[in-house]
């Protein structure tokens, strides 16, 4: 028989029990710096409220309907990312059709703050729809890369260490297949000391005048502590989505002071995650005091790629384990999934055979219903799993299997990039793109 344990150690593990903090219930924290799930009474990890989060910022969610009139203007099936709601809010997005059936251009603007040497594949699905979205319309894009950004907030990050970490990953984003051509990408520290930034320069400053603290505290949960550089970089971002701050992509003079009152005009389109909003209300709220107004850019709002760890995850690049990595193995992809994916089906394979699984909560199931394009073979497994007939390891090598494949044919194409692509996408210059083919002319046109 076991010594009994000391009085005195009884007792002050009974303080501690006392005294010990009680979970408590907190919501769902959402901002381009900090993403946080919300927790029950009990301290458990709930699922992210995207519909809470569309009626609290006040987005629009994509509807059938929406889905509908997008593949009678653009003649194209919407992605499954769009038909599966992976992107499933949207601020103007009409207006960008309304634009494109007229046969007028509109601008694409995504980007990337570069915080790793590689990126994961929660990283490559704004930029896997974004490229997917100029094959579709034929329209200009810039890409841009906050190195700035991310020296300002990471208090970890050295100014010269984020620059490589922008380099690698604009390889990574070349990497997806974009159109040289028609794709502008720049890192933030080179174009804005290029002599190319001029208007950028203005439109930034203009901006800047603009807002105030008290707003930009409110949009970000900014404080008296915080680095004069995070308040300033806002405008930064903000300005990036006006097509005059880009003159030299239309073959525009970028040498003179006075921007481009018809650039102004310009329609801009932006894919995001969701967490990216803040920034765009901020410019929607205040691009028409510009003295050359300008139109409130549209968006496209993404959920969250869904960490390995299941309900309310996001992946993270500072959670190796969280995440499915374009730099990692065969190996370390098929232990990452098997080992750490959240599964949704029973304890014992004889409950799983007796009650079925559950898709939804399930992670393998989760990334196949963004990588596999056939929405029979994923319905056939949704049902299989929800019977008992597909078990939790045959879910798991479909999903090894589709995102060996993705992460292989990645790396193929990322090896081929050289710092002359690099180069070439960087370097300021016109554009060339033909936009709608079939424009519907106007009534007496």
């Amino acid at each position: 028989m076991a010594d009994a344990e000391p009085p005195a150690v009884a007792a002050l593990s009974l303080a501690e029990t006392a005294t010990a903090p009680v979970p408590r219930a907190h919501e769902q924290e959402i901002n381009p710096w900090d993403v946080q799930a919300a927790t029950d009474e009990q301290g458990n990890v709930l699922e992210f409220d995207y519909e809470a989060i569309s009626a609290k910022w006040n987005t629009t969610l994509i509807t059938p309907a929406l889905l509908e009139r997008f593949e009678r203007v653009t003649g194209h099936k919407p992605h499954r990312w769009l038909r599966r709601g992976l992107f499933f809010s949207h601020r103007d997005l009409e207006r960008c059709l309304d634009i494109y059936e007229r046969g007028e251009p509109f601008l694409l603007y995504t980007g990337r703050g570069p915080s790793s040497d590689s990126m994961h594949i929660g990283h490559t699905i704004p930029f896997e729809f974004t490229k997917w979205m100029q094959d579709v319309f034929d329209v200009p894009l810039v890409i841009m890369l906050t190195d700035d950004e991310k020296f300002l907030f990471k208090e970890k990050l050295k100014q010269v260490e984020v620059y490589q970490f922008a380099r690698d990953n604009a390889k990574d984003i070349i990497s997806i297949g974009f159109d040289v051509r028609k794709t502008f990408i720049y890192i933030d520290s080179e174009f804005f000391t290029s002599g190319y930034n001029r208007h950028f320069s203005l439109n930034s400053t203009e901006f800047e005048k603009l807002i105030t603290n008290n707003q930009v505290r409110g949009a970000f949960g900014f404080d008296g502590s915080t680095n004069i550089g995070s308040n300033a970089f806002a405008a930064k971002q903000c300005v990036a989505a006006f097509a005059s701050s880009y003159p030299f992509i239309f073959g525009l003079d970028h040498t003179t002071y006075n921007r481009s009152k018809p650039l102004s005009k310009m329609q801009c389109l932006i894919p995001c995650a969701i967490d990216q909003d803040p920034y765009f209300r901020l410019v929607r709220d205040n691009c028409s005091r510009m003295a050359h107004p300008h139109p409130k850019p549209a968006l496209l709002h993404s959920k969250f790629l869904t960490s390995l760890q299941g309900a309310g995850g996001k992946m993270s690049a500072s959670n190796p384990n969280s995440a499915i990595y374009m730099s990692d193995t065969p190996n370390q992809i098929k232990k990452k999934i098997n080992n750490h994916a959240f599964s949704g089906g029973q304890e014992t394979l004889e409950l799983h055979r007796e009650l079925g699984g559950n898709p939804d909560i399930d992670v393998a199931f989760q990334y196949l219903s963004y990588f596999e394009d056939d929405d029979e073979k994923l319905a056939r497994f949704a049902e299989e799993y929800r019977k008992g007939v597909m078990l939790t390891g045959d879910m798991k090598k479909e999903c090894v299997d589709i995102m060996t494949a993705y992460v292989k044919g990645f790396q193929e194409k990322r090896k081929a990039v050289t710092d002359e692509d690099l180069l070439q996408f960087t370097t300021p210059r016109k554009l060339e793109w033909k936009g709608n083919p079939n424009p519907v002319k106007k009534e007496g046109g």
